[in-house]
């Protein structure tokens, strides 16, 4: 039975269908932003927030998405869709070799934070070295016209859908596993991991695990980045600007939560962007001043994030009327 609280996700789902009818180019485009950001955060989430593993780099998985498909497409005419597989293949990859060494190393906290910042670091520099991806000046993706095989659109809407479609099996994905043994096993790990050893969790299996479909996630979303911008370069994409934008969503929304990235990236993104073009001449950085602050706020006053604030509110109401009906039952 459907309760009102299960029907929210489909009335928003329905909005969201309907925005292009009446949203303005501009507005369209805030909203790709939105849902773009929402899923990214919703990716890094699986290891960051369920697994508890903070990554600081997966601007790294981003980037092999990107240019995996961009180079694909502009040298062999391989279709972004069949490239965003292929992408996240290489990706997934890449992710497991690193999860493998570093957790099998016992590498966790701070210093499993620090060598993906480090990783991160090292692929921009890698990539602006090395001139068959492109250098330093990146890569431009070839336009050929409104083509829908080749995810390339003459107006925001076909990329809005795609984006949306993206976004919507992103968050079944999480939602499905959240209440699955993957799940359970993430969450055990990230709130004691000796513990989870000791009740026979694989917790070097189980933090890959969580890694490399982070990673697969994150790549399938380089793609669109690529196709959506039509530029990628190194620190665009491997940078450790786009990794912190990627997590601070999640924090802010609420780690280990299926809706909290998408909650931030809906209550931050449009207002970064509004200081982004109003501010960006007088005060350079104006967003990112802007995403220190929130997040330094979130942390002291409301470190569950939006959505955890709300579920606690939400379960203290319930108690509070479960009290109230048991007291009139008693009278």
């Amino acid at each position: 039975m459907k309760t009102p609280t299960n029907l929210i996700p489909l009335i928003l789902l329905f909005l969201l269908i309907l925005l292009p009818s009446v949203a303005s180019e501009y507005l369209l485009h805030i909203f790709i932003l939105v849902l773009l950001w929402a899923y990214l955060a919703t990716s890094w989430n699986i290891l960051g927030g369920y697994a508890g593993q903070h990554s600081l780099g997966h601007g790294v998985f981003l980037g092999i998405g990107a240019y995996t498909s961009t180079l694909l497409f502009i040298r062999l005419g391989i279709s972004p869709w069949l490239g965003m597989w292929i992408g996240g293949a290489l990706s997934a990859l890449a992710a497991w070799f690193i999860g493998y060494l570093c957790f099998r190393y016992g590498l966790k906290g701070p210093y499993f934070a620090l060598v993906t910042i480090a990783l991160a670091e090292a692929f921009v520099f890698l990539s602006s070295n090395i001139v068959s991806v492109g250098g330093a000046r990146g890569l431009e993706v070839t336009w050929i016209g409104n083509n829908p095989l080749m995810m390339q659109f003459d107006g925001k809407l076909g990329y809005y859908y795609i984006i949306l479609i993206i976004l919507v099996f992103g968050i079944l994905i999480t939602q499905w596993l959240h209440k699955r043994r993957p799940g359970y096993q993430w969450v055990a790990v990230r709130e004691n991991e000796d513990a989870a050893e000791a009740l026979g969790v694989n917790t070097l299996r189980t933090k890959i695990e969580a890694t490399v479909l982070s990673a697969f996630m994150t790549a399938i979303g380089g793609t669109f980045y690529a196709q959506y911008f039509t530029y990628i370069g190194p620190r665009t994409v491997f940078g450790e600007v786009v990794s912190v934008q990627i997590l601070i969503f999640a924090i802010i929304g609420g780690l280990g939560t299926v809706w909290g990235p998408a909650v931030g990236a809906l209550l931050l993104v449009p207002v970064a962007e509004l200081a982004r073009a109003n501010l960006s001449g007088s005060v350079g950085g104006a967003h990112l001043v802007l995403y220190g602050t929130v997040m330094v706020l979130v942390m002291l006053f409301v470190p569950k994030g939006i959505v955890g604030l709300a579920q606690d509110v939400f379960s203290r109401l319930s108690r509070r009327f479960a009290k109230k009906n048991m007291y009139k039952e008693a009278l």
